[in-house]
């Protein structure tokens, strides 16, 4: 691209139990590269990780619609569409807005799975037990404790630096939505993680995978995207074996996010 002000903004979508503090390497990352970027925070989450764990009321009755309708807002402020990446529950957040037109293109990393996609890995479930395994959860904030994060985010890291990443990023999550988005396949009628699967005008997706990620393993991201039947549009999978659920703060994180953009930035010339 042959100058800063033709480039389209990059939006960075946190996921569950983290922030857009998550997102530290990679925002100065893409503006040393000229990129203006912007990762919002989900309704409640605009609080720093200390403040949420101290006290996680802000969280407890979050709801997607609430995520979708904040994200749509800051994206159409936007001279022109925007380079739309998100990390797990945030993958599901770039697939909604893609959905519905927003974005030059979507790059969905170790992504939660939106509405239709029954692929259930046992390590998967191990991971999410923590929270469903009690209903009452539901109308809570729930968090990890560090063994667990180490199993779901982490696995691949030393217990070292699998603390270190526990203490800096972690927050509880929205039992709200994690219990939604599990009985959406069992409710009739769209829900709130509903995509058109066929929608021929839907921009460029592109699923990345961490090969070891227990939380969101590679076999959700093929499904989710064998679930896409639009023959005008692109859907693609890159998967990084070795990687953990945290890649965007995993080391060598700059390899997924050089390929990322370098995705990205095809689409757009495109």
């Amino acid at each position: 691209m042959s100058s800063t002000d033709s480039r389209p903004t990059i939006v960075l979508i946190h996921g569950f139990w983290v922030t857009p503090r998550s997102w530290e390497h990679w925002i100065p990352y893409y503006e040393q590269k000229g990129y203006k970027v912007i990762a919002p925070a989900y309704p409640g989450f605009e609080a720093e990780v200390e403040s949420l764990r101290a006290d996680p009321s802000p969280i407890e009755h979050l709801e997607v619609p609430e995520i979708i309708a904040k994200l749509e807002g800051i994206i159409r402020e936007l001279d022109q569409p925007p380079i739309l990446m998100g990390h797990s529950a945030g993958g599901v957040m770039v697939q909604l807005l893609l959905d519905k037109g927003l974005g030059a293109c979507g790059v969905a990393m170790n992504s939660a799975p939106t509405e239709g996609v029954v692929v259930v890995p046992l390590t998967q479930l191990k991971s999410t037990f923590p929270v469903l395994k009690n209903p009452a959860n539901r109308n809570k904030a729930v968090g990890f404790t560090h063994e667990q994060w180490h199993y779901a985010f982490t696995n691949t890291f030393t217990d070292a630096d699998s603390k270190a990443m526990y203490d800096r990023y972690h927050v509880p999550a929205s039992g709200h939505v994690l219990f939604g988005s599990i009985l959406a396949n069992f409710i009739p009628g769209p829900q709130e993680t509903y995509v058109d699967y066929h929608n021929e005008s839907r921009p460029p997706l592109l699923f990345i995978s961490g090969g070891s990620d227990n939380l969101m393993p590679p076999a959700v991201q093929r499904s989710n995207a064998a679930h896409y039947k639009g023959k005008t549009t692109l859907t693609e999978i890159k998967e990084f074996e070795g990687r953990a659920h945290l890649m965007p703060a995993e080391k060598g994180w700059h390899d997924v996010a050089d390929y990322a953009l370098a995705w990205a930035e095809k689409q757009v010339r495109s």
